[in-house]
C-alpha cells in the first residue's frame, strides 16, 4: 500500500493556480477540462480519455476537480455517524465478486433474529448513530415479508433513526416472495419506515459484464426500474460503481452516463460513489478472471474524472474508506471528494473480500483525516442535512431532510 500512497502523492497538484496545471497539459486534455471549468456537459468519450491520463494531464485533471469541488460545494467534508449491519451472510446468488455469501449448512453462516438486529441498533443509538446502512445476502428461507417487518421492529423501538437499507437485488427479492409490484412494495417499506436505499448491486450497469460477474444478478433494466420506482415513490438513493475487474472504459463510461440521465430525469440520487473492487479473496482472482487493479494514482483519476462528468448534475462525490484505506481515502480529497462517508461500525462484506482498512473509523478519526487536508470536517445526516434538524427519520416518505441544490425529489 505504501507504493499506491507515494504514487497518488506523486500525482496531485503542486497548490498552484489551476491555470497552472492547466498549462502543462496536453491540448486536448486542456480542451476538456477547460469544457469543465466552463460548466459544460463531458460525453463518454471524454471520460475515456480523462481515465487514460498520466503525469502532467493527470495533475491538470486532478487540478481542475479540485476547483469544480471548490466552487460547488466549498471546503466541508461530510460524514455520517452510522453503522452497518450485514444482518445474514447467507445466500444463493453465488456472485463471483463476493466473498462474503454462504450457504446455509456452513459453520460460519448466520441470520441474525429481530432481537439482535434491534441489540446492535440500540447499541449504534448509544455511539451517536443517525442512520443504520443495512444490507444482506439474499436467503432463500426468509419469510416474504421479513424485510418490512424488520424496518417495523427496528422504526417501533428507534423512531428517529434513519434507515438506509435494501440493495436493489434484495427490493427484487422481497416483491417476488410478496407477488407485489415494485411501487407497491418500495410503497409498504418506505411507510414502515425506509428512509433511503444504497444504489448497490451496480457494479458496472452492463448485462454481458453482469453476466460475467453474477448470473443470477438483478439485470440492467431491473435495477433502472426498481431505483426509478423508489425515486418515483419518495424514497432517495446513493449511487455507485464498481471498478477494477472485467470492465473497460467503454463500461464505464456508459455506466456514468446512464446515471446522469437517470439523476435528470428523477433527481433521486444524494451521492456518488465510486467503489474499487477488492479482488483477494474472490472467485474472480481465483479462477484468474482478473489481475489486481493498480491502486493509489487510478483511483484518484475515477474519482477527479466523476467529479466533472457529475458537475450539475450529482453535488456530492463520497470516497471509501473501507475500499482505499483511511490514507488514500484522505488523499481523494484533493481529487474532487466532499464526503467521507460513515464510521460504519461494523462492515463485513469488504473486509471479507480481502479489505484490510478495518470495520470501524471514529468521528474523531475521520474529522481528523479530513483536517489533515486542510479541509472542514461537518457530520450530516444521511441525507445531507444538518444534525439535529428535522430528519426524514421521523417521516419515511419525506424527502425533506435538505437534499442538497439540484438534488431535490422531483426536481
Amino acid at each position: 500500500m505504501s507504493r499506491s500512497i507515494d504514487e497518488a502523492r506523486a500525482v496531485l497538484p503542486d497548490g498552484g493556480p489551476v491555470e497552472r496545471a492547466l498549462g502543462a497539459a496536453s491540448p486536448e486534455i486542456r480542451a476538456i477540462l477547460e469544457r469543465s471549468l466552463e460548466r459544460r456537459d463531458l460525453e463518454e468519450e471524454d471520460v475515456r480519455t480523462l481515465l487514460r491520463t498520466e503525469d502532467d494531464d493527470l495533475r491538470a485533471l486532478i487540478a481542475t476537480a479540485d476547483r469544480v469541488r471548490a466552487e460547488d460545494i466549498g471546503d466541508v467534508v461530510t460524514y455520517v455517524v452510522n453503522r452497518n449491519i450485514n444482518f445474514t451472510n447467507i445466500c444463493f446468488v453465488n456472485c463471483q465478486f463476493c466473498a462474503f455469501k454462504r450457504q446455509r449448512w456452513e459453520a460460519d453462516a448466520y441470520d441474525h433474529g429481530i432481537d439482535a438486529i434491534l441489540a446492535k441498533v440500540d447499541e449504534a443509538v448509544a455511539r451517536g448513530a443517525t442512520e443504520i446502512c443495512m444490507q444482506g445476502g439474499i436467503n432463500p428461507q426468509m419469510t416474504a415479508f421479513h424485510y418490512r417487518d424488520v424496518l417495523v421492529a427496528i422504526k417501533t423501538a428507534f423512531p428517529k433513526i434513519h434507515m438506509h437499507a435494501f440493495s436493489p437485488m434484495e427490493i427484487l427479492y422481497g416483491s417476488r416472495r410478496t407477488n407485489m409490484s415494485f411501487f407497491d412494495y418500495l410503497t409498504m417499506l418506505r411507510d414502515a419506515g425506509l428512509g433511503s436505499v444504497p444504489g448497490t448491486a451496480a457494479e458496472i450497469l452492463d448485462d454481458e459484464v453482469r453476466e460475467v460477474l453474477s448470473h443470477k444478478k438483478v439485470d440492467v433494466a431491473t435495477w433502472i426500474d426498481i431505483i426509478s420506482t423508489a425515486h418515483r415513490v419518495g424514497i432517495p438513493t446513493t449511487s455507485t460503481i464498481m471498478y477494477g475487474h472485467v470492465e473497460n472504459l467503454g463500461h464505464v463510461s456508459a455506466h456514468l452516463a446512464l446515471l446522469r440521465q437517470m439523476q435528470r430525469e428523477t433527481g433521486g440520487f444524494t451521492e456518488f460513489v465510486p467503489l474499487r473492487f477488492i479482488y483477494e479473496n474472490t472467485i474472480l482472482y481465483q479462477r484468474g478472471l482478473v489481475r489486481p487493479f493498480p491502486q493509489g494514482a487510478s483511483d484518484l483519476r475515477m474519482y477527479a474524472t466523476c467529479r466533472l462528468f457529475f458537475r450539475g448534475s450529482i453535488d456530492n462525490l463520497q470516497t471509501s474508506w473501507v475500499k482505499l484505506g483511511h490514507e488514500l481515502s484522505a488523499l481523494s480529497l484533493a481529487a474532487g471528494v466532499n464526503d467521507f462517508g460513515g464510521t460504519l461500525m461494523e462492515e463485513s462484506i469488504s473486509r471479507e473480500a480481502g479489505a484490510d482498512a478495518g470495520e470501524y473509523t471514529s468521528p474523531e478519526e475521520i474529522e481528523a483525516l479530513i483536517r489533515s487536508m486542510g479541509r472542514v470536517p461537518r457530520r450530516r445526516s444521511t441525507l445531507y442535512g444538518e444534525v439535529g434538524a428535522s430528519t426524514a427519520a421521523g417521516n419515511a416518505h419525506s424527502a425533506a431532510e435538505s437534499l442538497p441544490a439540484g438534488n431535490a425529489l422531483g426536481a
